[in-house]
């Protein structure tokens, strides 16, 4: 475990000041009483004072307003929070807790589903390893787990899970066999190893959740306690994340917001809302979050792996994980490398393709997408970042979450 310390609100506050004012004034923001529990998360400023347009930014409220309002409304639930320079707007949150149309009003502390936006996490912790010398992207995955040489898969590197070009199956073929009988996490783990690939390991690209999980396996080996506990004590404890979590274990459920299912899921007691798969921890898609609290790794991964007084990472492992790896890849067909970039575990902006994040968004804009209607991205060219969370299926309306993402990428100026 790193032994770096953990800074609080209040020396990040003191350390950044306040625009405009004293180090008394500074001090006296610092000094306000956070509610128990809570992270210790970044300075939050005006919109103007971070070079962040209101009116601009005010689009992008009024639109989730809108589509978060009655209980038929077409979002849930939802919140927005931008950023710049390690500093934020004051987070704001729109609809109920849950997409039953008598669910409550959405909590101040509400803890959203991040589905896919739980890989870059589990991959930031295995770059961990690579920087102390524990891993190499480069090796054969039979190197570190030599039982996934199953199924011809005997050539595949390392790199290949952090690319999504290993071939592997995005969901195992009897993945909703395995969440009805509630099989714990190492069911999943072992069907992934075992999974026949859809294409040689190099040769294609495509998304795939069963590799994150293999690297969550190469984590665990390496570091002999389990993904859980490892997100826990090597990313979220030193950057004092106390409201997020790979799976919902120390967490009151009132604080989860119900999220849409997909239609496999509606009913069942093994859907994104049940119990069991809050509990789990899949490390393909079982992170739950706030948006102050995600602000602090897109502030971490802009500021070149440190944040605040805290260095998780090297600038070196940061531009290595927000650049285009596939580049490094020289049996991927050409229009792959150059139109759908990703890094390792982050992926890259694709314009002008149709899961694009935006319309004002160039390819050197990284991030990731969840299923559960979520959306983060990060521009190291304006140190600006943006956090969309909804409850709503994306795959029913992606193009919501690019239109609030127009709206975000306008404001700033």
């Amino acid at each position: 475990m790193l032994q770096q310390p953990d800074p609080t609100r209040r020396e990040w506050l003191l350390a950044a000041g306040v625009a405009g004012g004293s180090i008394v004034a500074a001090r006296s923001i610092a000094e306000a009483a956070e509610p128990a529990g809570a992270s210790a998360g970044l300075p939050q400023m005006k919109p103007g004072d971070i070079g962040i347009d209101p009116r601009r930014l005010q689009v992008a409220y009024d639109l989730l307003e809108k589509w978060t309002a009655g209980a038929n409304a077409p979002v849930p639930s939802g919140a927005i929070l931008v950023g710049r320079a390690g500093k934020t707007v004051a987070p704001r949150l729109f609809g109920r807790q849950g997409p039953e149309a008598d669910a409550g009003p959405i909590r101040r502390d509400a803890m959203f589903l991040m589905a896919s936006i739980t890989k870059p996490i589990v991959y930031l912790g295995a770059m961990l390893l690579v920087e102390r010398g524990q891993l190499n992207l480069t090796d054969r995955v039979t190197r570190y787990i030599p039982e996934f040489a199953a199924q011809g898969k005997e050539g595949t590197l390392v790199l290949h899970l952090f690319t999504h070009t290993s071939g592997l199956p995005d969901e195992l073929p009897n993945n909703a066999e395995l969440r009805k009988q509630h099989s714990p996490l190492k069911k999943f783990i072992e069907g992934a190893i075992q999974a026949a690939p859809l294409f040689k390991a190099g040769t294609n690209l495509s998304y795939s959740s069963a590799a994150t999980i293999v690297v969550a396996e190469i984590v665990q080996r390496l570091s002999g306690v389990s993904i859980q506990e490892y997100v826990r004590r090597e990313i979220l404890d030193p950057l004092g994340l106390k409201s997020t979590g790979l799976g919902s274990k120390g967490f009151t459920r009132e604080r989860l917001v119900r999220a849409e299912v997909p239609d496999y899921q509606a009913g069942t007691e093994f859907s994104w809302n049940s119990a069991y798969w809050q509990q789990l921890g899949s490390p393909a898609g079982g992170l739950f979050t706030t948006p102050e609290d995600l602000a602090v790794i897109c502030a971490l991964m802009l500021g070149d792996g440190k944040v605040g007084q805290v260095r998780l990472l090297s600038p070196a492992t940061v531009r290595m994980m927000t650049s285009n790896r596939l580049e490094d890849l020289p049996d991927l067909p050409e229009p792959v490398r150059r139109t759908q970039p990703w890094g390792l575990g982050w992926r890259l902006n694709h314009p002008g393709m149709p899961d694009s994040w935006g319309n004002l968004l160039g390819r050197h804009v990284f991030g990731h997408t969840g299923s559960a209607g979520t959306m983060v991205w990060m521009d190291p060219q304006t140190q600006g970042f943006c956090i969309l969370f909804t409850n709503a299926l994306r795959a029913k309306a992606p193009w919501r979450l690019v239109h609030l993402s127009n709206a975000v990428a306008a404001s700033f100026v």
